[in-house]
This record gives structure tokens, C-alpha cells and sequence, in this order.
């Protein structure tokens, strides 16, 4: 879900690989131009998601080093504020009549001090309060229920207003790691994988007997993905507490196992579409390297792997044409590359844009039908952090 803390500390963490050397497979690929997307005063932002009309959502920061829930339009950015706290973020696309949904502390403090949204672990200024998942729709920011513990967080919603996140129910966790002071964060109960359809908040089934889960995409079927497991550290690639075991798809109440790259853990979906494919992040065999995946059900599981010379790879996006974007990770975990899948051929995305542009495009977070494309790139002389939007231009046999 949010790959700023992975970009920050490193060190914390086919089917469809590009030959290398392909001048044929390079010229079938789309040329972009890039947008750069401001913070609100500071010097951070990320995108999560695009929608139709090119509209991007995610986070920035304030002057005060806060982070806000943000929409960007036509390089305007317009901050969605909070729940009474410090921080929010934008973690799902305004749907088709601009309602917005995502995670914001609030005022009130937590009982049990967690860090249950992932902020202060992703560099945000500690709070030390509650934080829910919120819904936005024409200027004013609501809270979502819980399933009665302290803490939600609402990670995507269809056109028909149906929210896909995860929820604290008041059962403690016995699989949380022990609280350690030097770290000020952690988790104390169990997070559970839920929908809220018109205000009412659903449970949804983990697998295997799985204590924790989370849903993390809702498509307009009202099928979503996410992923079961038990607590954890914070996780670096779902932004949760949460150490995912099992990739999911919830259809209507049947949960479905989407298996792994070989590998035991990891398994975790990250986007889907309206046809129900499903991509995500798998440990290969041995569980020392993981891989994008590309999932179907007439398919399985497929193997979205790396750029050339890279080891990791994460697939984090797809849009209805089945174009995927995501990241791929060198071995020592200092260099991170956006690339991009498109008509079965994945590319670095910084090869496809203007040679003189002033970002290292590092992750792919959302491609909209028009294959316009939002995620996570620095600065490459300062090295800050900004949103981006690429929209395509041409082919990759025409200029930029």
C-alpha cells in the first residue's frame, strides 16, 4: 500500500520479464509525459490511485511536516484535512461521483498507543491517537465504524460506494510481537478484513485460521482482495501491522486462497479489476525473494517478475485492459525502478519518459483506462519525494 517507508529504510524490507535487449518489444510500448504533483508546503507526496478523469489521490505533507489526505487535478492539489488529528491519507480513487475514502487520526487518544495507520512508523509526526478510516464526499470528511475496537482504515471504494479496508475488533492479538520502547509503535489487537456498504460495516472471512487480514481493492462487482496472516512489525509494503500468509478474493461472502510463487509467506494482493483479475506479491520457494503475481481464475497465479538485474519485484496496479505497473528492487534494496506491463511486455517506466525529466520514477500505484499512470518518484537532485502522473503521448518509435 505505501511504499514511502520502503523507500525510506531500505533495509527494512516469468511469465511476463522483459528479454533484455528487445528493441521490438520496446518500440510496442507508450511513450509519457510527466506532471509532477506538489506537497501542501512541505516537501513530501505520494499518489496511490488515478482516476478516469486524471484525477490522482494520495498524501502530502504540510509546512508543519503533517501529512495530509490530498486530490491532485491538473497540477492543483486540494488537501482533504483530517478527523482531528495530525495526519490522513487518500489511500483509495474518488470513484465516479467523487467520494473519496482513506485513513485519518483523529483527537481522541488510543487506550493502547497504537500506530494502528502506519504514520509514525512512515515518518510522520507521532500522535499518539486513534485512527479510522474516513469517507469524503463533497468537502466533508466522515468517520467509518469499527468492529469494536479503536481503529479502521478504508483502503479503496467501487463506483457504487462500497468500501473495502480493515477494522480493530476489542480481541487482543497473541500474536503481536512484544511492545519495544525504541520503536514507539505497535499493535495490541486484532485487525480484521472488512467492506462498509451504505454506513454498516461487514466482516470478512481470513483463511486457515489466520487471526488478522486486510481488504485492500473492491471492484464494482463488489469482489475484493487483500490478504490474511497474524501481527507483525510494520509492514513496509501494506503499510500495516500485519505479516500477510494467505493472497485473497472475497466474492460475496466466499473467500478464495489465490496460493503463492512457491513460497509460505508474503502472499499478499495489492489491486484487481472489473474483470477479477487480481495482482499482488508472492515469496517464491524458500521464501528469501518475493515476486510480483498476475492472477485469474482461469490462469492462477502468474509470475510477474523484475526488471533485468533486479531480484524483487512487487505488482501493485491493473486497470480493466489488464495493464499492470509496480516496482521492481535491486538485491541490496537501494534502488527501486517503476515499470509498467502493457500488451504482455513490462519495461522500466523511466525509459519510456523524457530523458531530461527531473524524477527517478521508483512505483507504479494506479493506471486508469486511459493508461495514464500515478505512483511514487524522488527528486533526483534533492532526492525528496513526490507523486507523479505520466499521461501517454505516442508509441516508443515516436518522440516524446
Amino acid at each position: 500500500m505505501k511504499f514511502t517507508s520502503l523507500a525510506i529504510s531500505l533495509g527494512m524490507l516469468g511469465l511476463l520479464v522483459l528479454p533484455a535487449g528487445s528493441a521490438a518489444q520496446e518500440n510496442s510500448q507508450p511513450r509519457y509525459r510527466i506532471i509532477e504533483l506538489d506537497p501542501l508546503g512541505g516537501t513530501y507526496s505520494q499518489t496511490f490511485y488515478v482516476t478516469g478523469d486524471g484525477v490522482a489521490s494520495g498524501e502530502a505533507s504540510l509546512a508543519n511536516g503533517n501529512w495530509h489526505a490530498t486530490l491532485w487535478q491538473n497540477s492543483f492539489n486540494r488537501d482533504l484535512g483530517t478527523l482531528g488529528g495530525k495526519n490522513s491519507s487518500a489511500f483509495g480513487s474518488p470513484n465516479r461521483v467523487g467520494q473519496v475514502v482513506g485513513a485519518a487520526e483523529t483527537s481522541h487518544s488510543d487506550p493502547n498507543g497504537e500506530d494502528f495507520c502506519g504514520f509514525y512508523g512512515s515518518g510522520a509526526p507521532w500522535s499518539g491517537t486513534t485512527c479510522r478510516g474516513f469517507f469524503w464526499e463533497d468537502g466533508w470528511m466522515s468517520p467509518l465504524s469499527t468492529l469494536g475496537g479503536y481503529n479502521s482504515a478504508a483502503s479503496a471504494i467501487n463506483n457504487y460506494g462500497e468500501v473495502a479496508g480493515s477494522a480493530e475488533p476489542a480481541t487482543t492479538d497473541v500474536t503481536c510481537p512484544p511492545y519495544d520502547p525504541s520503536q514507539g509503535q505497535y499493535q495490541v489487537l486484532q485487525n480484521k478484513p472488512v467492506v462498509w456498504q451504505n454506513n454498516q460495516i461487514q466482516e470478512l472471512p481470513t483463511y486457515g485460521g489466520d487471526p488478522d487480514g486486510f481488504a485492500i481493492a473492491i471492484n464494482d462487482y463488489g469482489q475484493a482482495a487483500g490478504a490474511s496472516g497474524t501481527c507483525s512489525t510494520l509492514n513496509f509494503i501494506n503499510g500495516l501491522y500485519l505479516s500477510p500468509v494467505h493472497a485473497l478474493l472475497w466474492d460475496h461472502g466466499k473467500v478464495t486462497d489465490l496460493g503463492s510463487l512457491g513460497g509460505k509467506f508474503g502472499n499478499q494482493a495489492h489491486g484487481m479489476n472489473n474483470r477479477g483479475q487480481v495482482v499482488g506479491v508472492s515469496d517464491l520457494t524458500g521464501d528469501a525473494i518475493f515476486h510480483g503475481f498476475l492472477w485469474s481464475a482461469s490462469t492462477g497465479m502468474r509470475d510477474v517478475g523484475p526488471l533485468q538485474g533486479d531480484t524483487y519485484s512487487v505488482a501493485l496496479a491493473i486497470n480493466d485492459a489488464g495493464e499492470v505497473g509496480g516496482v521492481s528492487i535491486d538485491a541490496t534494496f537501494t534502488t527501486l525502478r517503476a515499470f509498467v506491463v502493457v500488451d504482455g511486455v513490462e519495461a522500466d517506466l523511466n525509459t519510456l519518459i523524457p530523458p531530461d525529466s527531473p524524477l527517478q520514477l521508483q512505483t507504479v500505484c494506479g493506471i486508469n483506462a486511459r493508461g495514464e499512470i500515478t505512483g511514487l518518484a524522488a527528486e533526483k537532485t534533492t532526492g525528496e519525494y513526490r507523486g507523479y502522473l505520466a499521461i501517454p503521448v505516442a508509441s516508443a518509435n515516436s518522440e516524446p
